[in-house]
């Protein structure tokens, strides 16, 4: 039998208030953005770099950045000079106090010396600096904007290692949480193909999206980023991840500059050690400035023989990029720095961040004699790199 029309109406308003009240009572991070209902992007195992974006102007590009996962404070590390987490986060070793050298990796290749300092030797866990019992990780950076700056792009890389001595759904890659300086979080999607890729045992992905009015409505200041999809524990691999934030913006009375942002997924490996990326006709005079940044997984600090060589085509030259936190055979070291200072600021700001690279280095020393057009080679031994965006700036000709 049928029930009356007015007791199920009745039963209906019941419904809707009280999943009215039960809505108002639910934290901001659990209503999802209209975004949140589009289709989810695909995956793809190696995706060619190509120029995200590129303008000459009078500007610059500037970036913050900070890693997911870290060494359990309890933990000890291994080998003979065994380095105990609290000093690992620092960069130094047993054996050297600069952890800048080692003979291997411990990933079946030979193995390493005490001075490698590096993920697979840790039991990893998840940096969570917030105060939302809501969120497994979460880790903040400043993005120091220059005073009267317009931003005129802004994109968010994150990435990890999917599978530890636990694994990720790998359904999780394409959403993260971002909240704005003094802001609440936003759930965030992926709006490009999403590199995923399960190699030397590690199952890795990066994912990325436009936050061009986010960061353009909020200006400079502390942003944090949390939930993204990387696993803990401990394995011959590693726990490792990570996300940068790149800013491009426009300035008056800046110099001319030319901007530029690529991005990708793609391995480093002991088998294809070399990868040459030809970033494409930029004019750039004699003596001029120039800044590079890249974005890399799982380089191990310690394990030596890796390298990044900036090649300004036209000028018959090659040079080798390194500054004083990131030597020439060990540029890919677990380190967020800026023209070779590690004074980002940070939460939390360990200076080893055991697998995640966002580095910026100063390009005036290979810009001596300018160049016509710029390309990157980055090369390996023994280590093992995931490699996800490079950006650039320099003084336009």
């Amino acid at each position: 039998m049928r029930n009356p029309v007015v007791p199920a109406v009745r039963r209906g308003l019941v419904c809707l208030l009280s999943c009215a009240a039960l809505s108002a009572a639910l934290p901001a991070v659990a209503a999802a953005p209209p975004s949140a209902r589009t289709p989810r992007v695909k995956e793809q195992d190696r995706i060619p770099f190509t120029q995200r974006y590129y303008a000459v102007q009078r500007g610059g590009i500037v970036r913050a950045a900070n890693s997911a996962v870290t060494c359990r404070e309890s933990a000890a590390g291994d080998g003979a000079a065994a380095v105990p987490c609290v000093t690992a986060r620092t960069g130094k070793s047993a054996q050297s106090g600069k952890g800048n050298h080692g003979a291997g990796d411990g990933k079946n290749r030979p193995a390493a010396v005490p001075a490698v300092v590096a993920n697979h030797r840790y039991d990893m866990f998840y940096t969570d600096v917030d105060d939302d019992p809501n969120t497994f990780n979460s880790s903040r950076a400043e993005l120091a904007l220059p005073k009267d700056a317009q931003v005129t792009y802004a994109r968010l890389y994150w990435g990890g290692n999917l599978l530890v001595s636990e694994q990720k759904p790998h359904k999780d890659n394409g959403r993260v949480l971002v909240a704005e300086p003094g802001g609440a979080y936003k759930e965030l999607l992926a709006d490009s193909v999403i590199g995923h890729r399960t190699a030397d045992g590690a199952d890795a992905f990066q994912a990325t999206a436009d936050v061009t009015e986010l960061v353009r409505n909020s200006g400079p200041g502390m942003y944090t980023v949390a939930q993204i999809n990387v696993a803990m524990g401990r394995t011959r691999v590693g726990a490792w991840g990570g996300w940068t934030l790149v800013v491009a913006y426009a300035k008056k009375g800046a110099p001319l500059r030319h901007l530029s942002l690529w991005d990708g997924f793609d391995t480093v490996t002991a088998e294809q050690r070399t990868l040459h990326l030809d970033l494409g006709r930029m004019r750039i005079p004699v003596g001029g400035y120039g800044r590079l940044g890249m974005v890399a997984y799982d380089g191990d600090r310690g394990i030596t023989d890796d390298s990044l060589t900036f090649e300004p085509h036209g000028t018959r030259r090659a040079v080798p990029i390194a500054d004083p936190e990131n030597a020439a055979d060990d540029v890919f070291n677990s380190s967020i720095t800026d023209s070779g200072r590690d004074r980002i600021r940070r939460e939390p700001a360990h200076r080893n961040t055991l697998g995640y690279d966002s580095d910026v280095f100063d390009l005036r020393r290979a810009l001596l004699t300018g160049a016509d057009d710029v390309g990157v080679r980055i090369h390996t031994e023994r280590d093992f790199l995931w490699l996800g965006a490079l950006f650039l700036e320099a003084d336009a000709g």
